[in-house]
């Protein structure tokens, strides 16, 4: 267990650069280095990840300690790669409530690398997206769709519409990976573990309608954010503005600052709600915001991994995906229209500032870590 948490504590610490490069650290260190896992495992394990709703890196650690020595060595994988981004950004939320720096430009060149972030995310996800005559259809319906009816369950709405329409009408792709390995979970916990991810979702709005609480609050809106996120860990950016800003929680000034924030962090993006359950109640809010963003991952993994061999035989479930992470594109591409752009470019030095660090980003591909840097100094260079 100590080695276990050491080495994803490592990783957790140094491992800048998005889910793409948690990857590729991922193959490095227990591929390459320790030979946890083979090649071929690694491979399959991650083509199933990335077909699961969640934080595919995140998901990845959890089966790479879960096949090292159990569950338990799941859970201690997460943390330890974890942790450091959830205090570093909680961090960042105490540094913004307690106004140490009165100067609030920075938090507005913040904003504009959330923006140029964003931008190219969008452009990455529509690249590296599978090709397909309904594509364009479906990721521009669902943009306009979110953003003419914004109500609660617009985006859930629009994800279950896309689904069908994958299962219709959509013609049977190649069949998925398949995976040689044993998690050694029994069936009867596979199935609590799945119907838990069912059964939270539907009774978690219950309980908050009916207590009106604020702790049953936070932990529905995170959890329904964790569990409905397709296509990467930048689309939980519309599903958490949609449950805290447009609620009243927090201000689309602290919200677009913390997220840019997240990009220079080390270790995955989703603990992003750490510092937005902090911003809204404390140290009790950042812990269940965490919990509950990152439970959905524990139990697909735990749940749909023993049961894979079964439900891998039905060939729709590829086409229902792909339409889903199509409808998820448009859900963030509906995000970036608003509030991420409208919120963040209020003049002609914003739009040049915008563009400049999108094209440092797309043509020379500059790390997060240096564009933070030049746009969060970018506000006090303002000539005008």
């Amino acid at each position: 267990m100590k080695e276990i948490f050491f080495s994803f504590l490592k990783l957790g610490l140094i491992s800048f650069g998005g889910p793409t490069a948690h990857l590729a650290y991922f193959y490095q260190e227990f591929v390459m280095k320790k030979k946890w896992i083979s090649e071929e495992v690694y491979k399959e394990l991650l083509a199933v990840c990335q077909f699961l709703p969640g934080p595919a890196s995140s998901q990845l650690g959890i089966c790479i300690g879960t096949l090292r020595s159990g569950w338990k060595a799941g859970c201690i994988a997460w943390i330890g790669f974890t942790l450091p981004s959830i205090l570093l950004m909680v961090g960042f939320g105490i540094l913004l409530k307690s106004n140490i720096v009165p100067d609030l430009k920075w938090v507005h060149g913040l904003k504009l690398v959330a923006t140029a972030v964003v931008a190219h995310a969008i452009l990455t996800m529509w690249k590296n997206s599978k090709s397909h005559p309904y594509k364009i259809y479906l990721v521009i319906g669902s943009a306009i769709s979110v953003l003419v009816f914004s109500g609660a369950f617009t985006q859930l709405i629009v994800i279950l519409i896309c689904a069908g329409i994958g299962f219709f009408l959509f013609k049977e792709g190649s069949d998925l990976p398949y995976v040689s390995v044993s998690f050694s979970i029994p069936k009867r916990i596979a199935f609590w573990s799945l119907g838990s991810f069912f059964l939270l979702l539907f009774l978690l709005p219950l309980l908050r309608s009916f207590s009106g609480l604020l702790p049953f609050a936070i932990s529905d809106s995170f959890y329904r954010s964790g569990a409905l996120v397709f296509g990467g860990g930048h689309v939980v950016l519309p599903l958490l503005e949609n449950e805290v800003v447009r609620q009243g929680w927090i201000g689309k000034e602290e919200f677009l600052a913390g997220y840019g924030a997240a990009q220079a962090m080390p270790g995955p993006l989703f603990t992003f709600a750490s510092y937005l359950g902090f911003m809204i109640s404390g140290w009790s809010g950042a812990v269940l915001s965490t919990v509950f963003v990152f439970l959905p991952s524990f139990l697909l993994v735990f749940g749909f991994f023993p049961l894979w061999e079964k439900i891998r035989n039905y060939s729709r479930m590829r086409t229902v995906i792909d339409a889903i992470q199509f409808s998820a594109l448009g859900i963030l591409l509906s995000a970036f229209c608003t509030p991420v752009f409208t919120s963040s470019v209020y003049s002609v030095y914003d739009l040049f500032v915008f563009c400049a660090l999108f094209g440092l980003m797309v043509f020379l591909k500059v790390p997060n870590w240096l564009i933070l840097i030049i746009g969060v100094n970018a506000p006090f260079l303002n000539p005008f």
